[in-house]
């Protein structure tokens, strides 16, 4: 009786398992199918200087060095440079996270990710645009942050 009711059960799991293929799988796989053709036919570029991850790393190298003066500008609608005044570092974007945007959860339906706030509460939008400047306060000496909104470009060097 148990081989039986086993069977029937196996069967109506098997009835349910449907195997059509969905577009995107069939997409998924027309696709996976090109880029190996694409890769046996042209293959991998021959990169031997890795000059971009040589700049890559002096540029992380540079953006931790504690003394590192720069020059903040903010552009015009002409497209001209205005100073706005010295700073320590290259600024950090408002929307930058101190901790790991997002965290693994599961309930009963499944595991999967959901946003995590950071340390002050608060959730950090996508793509924002502002930045926060360290700059000195010409009359005390003294750094202290300036939030800016407007497109800047900060400079290891005066531009003008």
């Amino acid at each position: 009786m148990k081989q039986i009711v086993l069977l029937i059960l196996v069967a109506l799991v098997m009835l349910g398992c449907d195997t059509t293929p969905t577009a995107d799988q069939v997409q998924q796989k027309a696709t996976a199918q090109s880029l190996k053709e694409a890769d046996a036919q042209i293959g991998m570029p021959a990169i031997v200087n890795f000059q971009e991850r040589k700049l890559a790393k002096m540029i992380f190298e540079l953006r931790d060095k504690e003394d590192l003066i720069t020059y903040a500008y903010v552009v015009t609608w002409q497209g001209e440079l205005v100073f706005i005044g010295r700073c320590i570092g290259f600024g950090l974007p408002y929307s930058v996270q101190y901790t790991n945007p997002m965290k693994r959860a599961r309930d009963a339906s499944g595991r999967y990710t959901i946003p995590q706030a950071d340390p002050n509460g608060l959730f950090m939008p996508d793509g924002l645009s502002a930045t926060w400047l360290m700059m000195y306060d010409e009359a005390t000496g003294e750094v202290r942050p300036v939030y800016v909104e407007p497109q800047i470009i900060v400079s290891p060097f005066p531009l003008h």
